[in-house]
């Protein structure tokens, strides 16, 4: 379905720079941008006064649940997450139960998402030791986002721990690899060890740097023999960035930072959040945090993902280790950034550098864009004046709680539109769910 709207009054935030201006979406994509613009008469109207307008963002890192765990998540509630963030685009994981890791189970997702995903979307194919050599053929696939490894941190057969395994996936196809790279062996090995009663605090302890780092500096090795590009997931370790600079390898090699590495700290996040602030590869020390975001600025992170996954509190309450790893973050993505802006370390045209522009370029992404004419209308309005600290009761998860939860705001996104059709207004969904499949380059 494609639809007609004109946004009038707002201030358009566009890659040359803000202007002050009109936006015209005319079957469903970026028409024209100026004052005075002609529109038919019976084009619906969109009143942007005293609102920042932005492109719609895309998530293309979340985990929705669904097959298997709807209890925690579905394509439904994590989609209505992403709208009421701004979020206009996702792309989801392959562990749910059973794993995507096949035609027909990327085809079952699919299905389950039609009519019900309010976002656009694309789902990952997982690999395993059993599909390596056939995920060459299948990852031009439609809908397809791209291939994702778990070098550590998986359940079933959603685990390549060996490196012949890991280069045998990477010499069959083409398209960027998306890799989870802690090191098993060692995580194994450092779980062992963890006795009875230990604190969340621990948890950067047990999934030390070094897990990180060891996973990363073996993949890298594959990259350059290989010449297979890869995008490194949720990087948490200034060790793993200075790595891949001193690496050097270009565009085989790109990287997503989350905001939850970014905007949590340890030991502080733990003492107040318990495991609600327990993810993997774990949150750390401020060191880490400040590599991370200066690396936003000047390389070498390429986008931001939320790695949204949530658990029911019954799960989050079970004592560590055993408590599960994982938060909802979709939704609260954007006015994250937005705090940044407000706090003079980053702008609003790295967000959309960041949250459009890096992801469009790391999985190959088609039609989707900048406010570019030609590209999907998909767009958010923000509020400025929203200021308050972030009430539960605005979010959308089915985990129902956030470690960002009374943190103050700096805008907050009020308005989305999805290929020219508002989809979410003031904490509504709007109409019946209308996301479609993502396009990707082969």
């Amino acid at each position: 379905m494609t639809h007609d709207l004109i946004i009038r009054g707002g201030r358009l935030i566009l890659r040359t720079g803000d202007q002050q201006a009109d936006l015209l979406i005319r079957d469903g994509k970026v028409a024209a941008i100026g004052n005075g613009l002609d529109t038919p008469s019976d084009c619906p109207e969109l009143d942007a006064s005293g609102h920042w307008v932005l492109p719609g963002l895309i998530d293309p890192q979340v985990h929705f649940r669904e097959p298997g765990l709807e209890h925690k998540e579905d394509l439904a509630s994590g989609s209505l997450a992403c709208v009421a963030g701004g979020v206009t685009a996702f792309c989801e994981m392959p562990n749910t139960t059973p794993p995507t890791t096949d035609p027909a189970a990327l085809e079952d997702k699919l299905q389950r998402a039609a009519g019900r995903a309010a976002a656009d979307h694309g789902f990952f194919l997982g690999g395993t030791e059993e599909n390596a050599e056939a995920l060459g053929e299948w990852e031009s696939l439609p809908g397809c986002a791209g291939i994702k490894v778990f070098m550590g941190s998986s359940t079933g057969n959603l685990l390549i721990e060996d490196d012949p395994t890991l280069e045998r996936l990477l010499r069959s196809g083409s398209r960027r690899v998306t890799v989870h790279s802690e090191d098993n062996p060692r995580l194994s090995e450092r779980y062992a060890q963890v006795a009875e009663g230990t604190h969340v605090t621990q948890h950067p302890e047990v999934r030390d740097v070094e897990c990180a780092l060891k996973a990363t500096r073996r993949l890298l090795n594959l990259v350059e023999a290989t010449g297979r590009p890869v995008h490194l997931l949720h990087v948490s370790t200034a060790d793993e960035l200075q790595l891949v600079q001193e690496r050097d390898l270009g565009d085989l090699v790109t990287v997503e930072a989350t905001p939850n590495h970014l905007f949590l700290a340890a030991p502080d996040c733990y003492e107040q959040h318990g495991t609600w602030a327990q993810m993997n590869p774990p949150v750390r020390d401020v060191r880490h945090q400040e590599a991370l975001r200066r690396a936003l600025v000047e390389g070498p992170v390429t986008c931001i993902g939320s790695d949204h996954a949530p658990h029911t509190p019954e799960e989050k309450a079970k004592p560590y280790p055993f408590s599960p790893s994982g938060i909802a973050g979709t939704q609260t993505i954007l006015p994250l950034l937005l705090t940044a802006v407000r706090d003079g370390w980053l702008t609003l045209h790295d967000i959309i550098r960041l949250s459009v522009d890096g992801p469009r370029h790391v999985y190959g992404i088609e039609n989707k864009g900048a406010l570019d004419v030609g590209c999907d209308g998909d767009v958010t309005l923000v509020d400025p004046s929203v200021t308050e600290d972030l009430p539960a009761k605005w979010l959308r998860s089915r985990a129902g709680r956030s470690p960002f939860e009374g943190r103050p705001l700096a805008g907050w996104p009020v308005t989305t539109v999805l290929r020219g059709a508002v989809v979410y207004h003031k904490h509504e969904l709007v109409g019946e769910p209308s996301g479609s499949p993502l396009v990707f380059r082969s």
